[in-house]
């Protein structure tokens, strides 16, 4: 069996991982995929935390545009969202006989734990994986953002950001049949082209506490996998 380079993953999914393309909500199929991926991933003796989004639900900035509902209550309603997603995930990980807590940074004490940096420490040394929602727990912060708060806190010797294309291009593929993809990049390379892939409030954080960044597509069998036993996949930023 191969054996982990990373003793302690932050993975950020973003919520649309949760739903098909261009659709809303939870798609069963597609959350059971995503913790399979996780399962084989704590299989290889990973302690692994995971950030979920709420992108399938609502997204706090575009709600508020179209809606003129204050931004900062837009955002509160996309923290409950990323509270849905993590309790399906939870769910369905257990299922697959893998234990999971769910830790919010809003409290919601009927179904899942308020964030507490040791409490998270405790689910790993009892080996579960902790599912981290709501967000920083505060508006005008992206769970981008929240992922490389909590990879920070929680001592993450990685962060992956799980994705549905290979990894960074300098513009989008789908559009620009000329984007260059990127299977390495510094830190500085992302702030100073502005490349999209993560805020640069995010990227800062992962730099001044040295945590290396992958992004893959996570739905490609064996990539994870592959991501935490050092293998080459996607795009690291380090």
């Amino acid at each position: 069996m191969a054996q982990c380079k990373y003793k302690r993953i932050l993975l950020k999914l973003s919520g649309e991982s949760f739903c098909k393309p261009g659709q809303f909500g939870i798609n069963g199929e597609r959350t059971k995929t995503i913790a399979e991926r996780i399962k084989k991933l704590a299989d290889l003796g990973c302690q692994i935390a995971v950030v979920v989004g709420g992108g399938n639900f609502l997204r706090g900035e575009n709600f508020s545009e179209a809606t003129q509902i204050p931004r900062t209550t837009a955002d509160y309603m996309g923290m409950l969202a990323t509270i849905i997603n993590a309790c399906a995930l939870q769910e369905i990980l257990e299922k697959a006989g893998k234990p999971t807590r769910v830790l919010s940074a809003i409290e919601v004490s009927a179904i899942c734990e308020k964030f507490i940096r040791r409490r998270a420490f405790h689910h790993f040394e009892r080996n579960r994986v902790i599912i981290l929602a709501g967000g920083t727990g505060n508006p005008f912060f992206t769970t981008d953002t929240c992922s490389a708060l909590r990879a920070s806190e929680l001592e993450a010797d990685l962060l992956i950001k799980a994705t549905k294309v290979e990894g960074v291009y300098s513009s989008d593929p789908k559009k620009d049949p000329t984007a260059k993809f990127y299977s390495q990049l510094a830190y500085d390379d992302v702030l100073r082209q502005n490349l999209r892939i993560m805020d640069q409030a995010a990227i800062s954080l992962c730099k001044d506490n040295h945590i290396p960044i992958i992004v893959l597509n996570i739905f490609e069998e064996g990539n994870l996998a592959k991501a935490v036993c050092g293998e080459k996949v996607g795009t690291i930023i380090s």
